[in-house]
């Protein structure tokens, strides 16, 4: 994928990224930490240098705990090599998890918390519980790469908001993430089908999907809110920043607004004609996703565009996997068919009770060097905020290719939100669903049920809101 092209100021204009919330006093997080040492945190302090710009100690150890999804760990494995390299004697550990709320709160609450963490996952911590507990990363964006340039220099616009709040880079965000809903261009250039761009032409191309012994969606039990991004990025291009904003300040009755109404009920259209494969509920979701890309049971999948590594090992040869933006609902819409949600992903923060937060902050560097973001690029075909190192063939990925042509084609109708990840909603709202997508509940219920998670957050006096504008 060639961003050369990509204007770099499309990325400031991702509209709801946190960059311009205001942050409400802190109440109701986990205990703060005190902080010291040469990168205002814990552990020995080293000889502060071009080479070692946050004085990390001789012969240190990190401890690093990485999110393991799509694109799995081992790209911070690469870095972690490099890093020992440079610093010979110390040792950068790379620990995988798949529930990093779970297995990381205690030790926040225990005040020993890993040297760096991507807190990402359906069980990532709400950035609002521990934001008092992280390190401002500014000092990292501010040092020299590996290859001696200042690292500010070398990143697309834009894509630190998503990880500031209230003037604080509490998280470096790695992957420039596009989403949209992904198909094999062979399978329907062989039948002479075209992308949907609005839900009434997803629901013909359902009747064709159906005639042909197909489906038109399949899902999986962990990944059942990728329909509710789906259904974000509909509702956010059919109303515009209304619907953006009342969702992102969890403003009450936000889920009953028409426009989100409106796709709820084209989404509940496909499910009652029998076009939503059955059984998500009850598959594990990469095995679902497998139905999609290897067995092509099913013609369409919504997700980041992490999938097309995440299924690289099942994925049906010649698939020539390609994406479209969201599907809008009528004519009308605030937005044209072309806006497209993206943003910076895979938050990486180094917490300030660390024991080696000089550390922490060394193996992000060693990250943000060409060389290991080059890496990533072609190991895991999805480029990082580090701009111009994808090549025009995408490293030979269609997909890869597909978001740059996604990101031509938006322009400046680039958007995100946030308050998913900042609350920490996403394991309620999967139950529901799960629930919907079964085909188990209707549009009401499926409506109340969100709003009442909504709510629920809105009216803890002891969660932190930020408002968002």
């Amino acid at each position: 994928m060639n961003l050369d092209n990509v204007v770099t100021d499309r990325r400031n204009v991702l509209r709801g990224a946190i960059a311009a919330a205001v942050l409400i006093p802190l109440g109701g997080s986990l205990m703060s930490c005190a902080t010291g040492g040469p990168s205002g945190g814990g552990g020995a302090a080293g000889t502060v240098s071009a080479k070692n710009p946050f004085g990390m100690a001789d012969n240190s150890t990190i401890d690093s705990v990485i999110f393991d999804g799509g694109y799995g760990v081992d790209y911070v494995e690469y870095a972690a090599k490099i890093l020992e390299k440079n610093h010979e004697g110390s040792t950068a550990k790379v620990a995988s998890s798949t529930q990093i709320g779970t297995e990381l709160q205690p030790r926040f609450v225990g005040g020993n918390p890993p040297d760096l963490i991507d807190n990402s996952g359906a069980q990532s911590i709400g950035f609002n519980t521990i934001l008092d507990q992280l390190e401002d990363l500014q000092d990292v964006i501010d040092a020299d790469n590996l290859e001696g340039d200042k690292i500010a220099d070398t990143l697309y616009g834009g894509v630190l908001k998503p990880g500031t709040f209230d003037g604080k880079l509490a998280a470096i965000n790695y992957v420039l993430t596009v989403y949209g809903v992904w198909y094999s261009s062979s399978l329907f250039e062989e039948n002479g089908w075209t992308p949907p761009t609005t839900w009434a032409e997803a629901l013909e191309l359902g009747a064709k999907a159906k005639a042909a012994g197909k489906y038109l969606f399949v899902w999986g039990k962990e990944a059942a809110t990728y329909y509710q991004t789906l259904a974000i990025e509909s509702a956010i291009k059919e109303g515009g920043d209304e619907v953006r904003l009342a969702l992102e300040n969890l403003e009450e009755g936000c889920w009953s607004l028409p426009a989100v109404q409106s796709v709820f009920e084209a989404m509940h259209e496909v499910i009652a004609a029998g076009y939503m494969k059955p059984g998500g509920s009850g598959t594990q979701f990469t095995a679902a996703q497998a139905q999609w890309s290897n067995d092509m049971d099913a013609l369409l999948y919504p997700s980041g565009s992490w999938i097309e590594n995440e299924m690289k090992d099942n994925t049906a040869e010649g698939f020539a996997m390609k994406g479209f933006p969201a599907m809008v609902v009528s004519e009308s819409a605030a937005m044209p068919v072309e806006a497209l949600h993206s943003t910076a992903g895979e938050p990486f923060i180094v917490p300030s009770q660390g024991k080696n937060v000089a550390g922490g902050k060394e193996l992000l560097r060693t990250m943000l060097s060409k060389d290991a973001a080059t890496n990533f690029a072609k190991t895991k075909l999805a480029p990082t905020i580090v701009k111009g190192l994808v090549p025009a063939d995408g490293f030979g990925s269609t997909a890869l290719v597909s978001q740059t042509d996604m990101l031509d084609a938006a322009g400046e109708n680039i958007f995100t939100w946030g308050f998913v990840d900042l609350y920490g909603t996403n394991a309620d709202q999967l139950v529901v669903w799960n629930t919907f997508l079964d085909g188990k509940s209707d549009v009401a219920t499926l409506t109340s049920s969100l709003q009442a998670i909504t709510d629920k957050v809105r009216e803890d006096d002891s969660i932190n809101k930020i408002e968002i504008k």
